[in-house]
């Protein structure tokens, strides 16, 4: 570059969710992933241009069984992912929504123990209203003299996920609101060359042509980022776990998926003009991890607490006589299977109530076999939910019931599948609920809000206005999935553990469990009971 020109380079993750090592850990077959693979990836690229600004966007300290272990056994020594990131170097991390999974300590131990700054315009202290982790934004001057702002905003949807106990005295003020305030801000007062935004959350409606893509709650905003604040050059997303380049409104829009399988590499060129910088090109690239080999350093960093981890997954904790495998996710939403009627008889157990709410999590979870494991637990309950019993009427039940039908769709043969909205742009398999305590019956031909045909407890049919003590986990219990109904309802008791701890305590008092099913619920269309398209 010469005096006149200048280049300003940008590599960027988000989402990593806790995966650091180049594998799997449900099969422990290796996998293009990680930030054993992405150090490689930047520490190459500083070797070539030590002006590269590298950036985390979020939900990085959650989301493996190595995380999982590192919380639970061992926290007394630093958080691996924050360890790697200072070795790295990073400029700096944005806070996810999943960074209060684990309460407010780890997440304290974790900023505290970062060498780079946290920043999060619009997470703040409730009785202050100043940023509470870090500076709303930073200035990097790179050579030649050009400045570059990154401002960083957070989706403020977590309180209708999160424990209350997690967020207790922060505020969450509207991303959106928060953004366009410190944009201006910044270019009124600091005049920089380039403007980043880095935005846990994603994008609300197609990019291009703005129509929606999902319900507009508040949770992803970055369409409007772009639509109505003036000043943005490029728009780091995540959240959504998408993988994602293109122009909204002029402004380049990234997201790099999750679990580290890609990241994002921005270039953008700047001419000096009358001795002020302006931007001649923005280009944006989403690079995979393929054939890159994973950093020495960092997996030498990590094999004593990798090998703990690899114990703990192994240790057998409890056996299963019968079939507790799934098989086809599908018929185990739409028939009642053995897993679920286990998860549901945890909670019960432990709530010693009689109506219980679970969901299968995701695709990938593959049920117990006969000798269960750690690694099992985890790798089919992924989050660290807790449970909380809520009042909830039986007009409130009904609503969930119809909220949960809104899943299924008929295909072009009548044969009931997954509606394409649950799907795209990120699958929610978990925003399906199955209920246990209660016999309902679902019929998909029936147009959606309108599908739950019969609803008893104990034999008689469900009365509205009557209170009914139901255990579910605390993301679902905030309204989570736009579950609106279970929002502000009477919180009869939380049981502060999470569900992986609940299952292992489950088994030291069960050592042996019975697969079986309560058949108690029915899908249906009017031609077809629990048919299923396999194709």
């Amino acid at each position: 570059m010469t005096n006149k020109t200048a280049k300003v380079n940008i590599l960027y993750t988000s989402d990593i969710h806790g995966h650091v090592l180049p594998m799997l850990y449900g099969t422990s077959k290796k996998a293009d992933i990680g930030l054993a693979k992405y150090a490689t990836v930047v520490k190459e690229s500083r070797a070539r241009n030590k002006d590269v600004i590298v950036l985390d966007n979020g939900d990085l300290i959650q989301g493996t069984p190595l995380m999982t272990y590192y919380v639970n056994h061992a926290a007394n020594i630093e958080n691996p992912m924050i360890g790697i990131f200072n070795q790295l170097e990073i400029d700096a991390g944005v806070i996810g929504n999943h960074e209060f999974n684990f309460g407010k300590k780890v997440l304290i131990d974790a900023y505290n123990q970062s060498n780079y700054p946290w920043i999060s315009a619009n997470v703040l202290d409730l009785n202050s209203g100043d940023p509470l982790f870090g500076p709303p934004y930073i200035i990097k001057t790179i050579s030649n003299g050009v400045r570059v702002a990154i401002v960083a905003v957070t989706t403020h949807y977590i309180p209708n996920w999160e424990s209350p106990n997690h967020i207790k005295d922060i505020q969450f003020a509207d991303a959106f609101s928060t953004l366009q305030k410190w944009v201006n801000h910044i270019r009124e007062s600091d005049k920089p060359d380039v403007l980043i935004a880095a935005y846990h959350g994603g994008l609300e409606r197609d990019p291009k042509t703005g129509e929606p893509t999902e319900t507009l709650t508040g949770e992803n905003q970055g369409y409007q980022m772009c639509e109505q604040i003036n000043g943005i050059d490029v728009l780091l997303t995540g959240h959504q776990h998408r993988t994602l380049i293109s122009k909204c409104n002029g402004v380049l829009v990234i997201q790099p998926g999750n679990n580290g399988r890609a990241y994002g590499e921005i270039e953008i060129k700047l001419e000096k003009n009358n001795n002020h910088w302006q931007i001649s090109d923005i280009q944006g690239h989403l690079r995979t991890l393929e054939n890159i080999e994973p950093d020495p350093w960092v997996i030498d960093y990590m094999e004593e607490l990798e090998e703990s981890t690899q114990n703990w997954l192994d240790q057998p904790v409890g056996n299963i006589e019968g079939d507790m495998r799934i098989t086809d996710p599908l018929q185990a939403r739409i028939k009642k299977h053995a897993f679920i009627q286990f998860i549901q008889d945890v909670q019960i157990d432990v709530s010693g109530v009689d109506i219980s709410i679970t969901a299968l999590l995701n695709n990938t979870s593959t049920g117990f076999g006969p000798t269960v494991t750690m690694r099992d637990i985890v790798e089919n309950y992924m989050y660290p939910n807790t449970l909380v019993i809520l009042e909830l009427t039986g007009e409130d039940i009904k609503a969930a019931l119809e909220k949960s039908a809104a899943y299924f769709m008929l295909n072009e043969h009548g044969q009931i599948v997954v509606n394409h909205t649950y799907l795209e742009p990120k699958p929610q398999h978990y925003n399906y609920d199955m209920w246990e305590g209660i016999e309902y019956v679902i019929n998909v031909a029936n147009p959606i809000g309108s599908r739950v045909e019969s609803i008893k407890y104990h034999g008689e049919n469900l009365v509205e206005n009557k209170p009914y003590n139901v255990v579910l986990n605390n993301y679902r219990a905030s309204g989570g999935g736009d579950y609106l109904m279970f929002r502000n309802k009477p919180v009869k008791k939380e049981i502060q553990r999470d569900t992986v701890e609940l299952i292992h305590a489950y088994f030291k008092k069960n050592k042996t469990v019975q697969a079986h099913a309560v058949n108690n619920f029915i899908i249906k269309s009017d031609n077809f009971l629990g048919t299923t398209d396999k194709s």
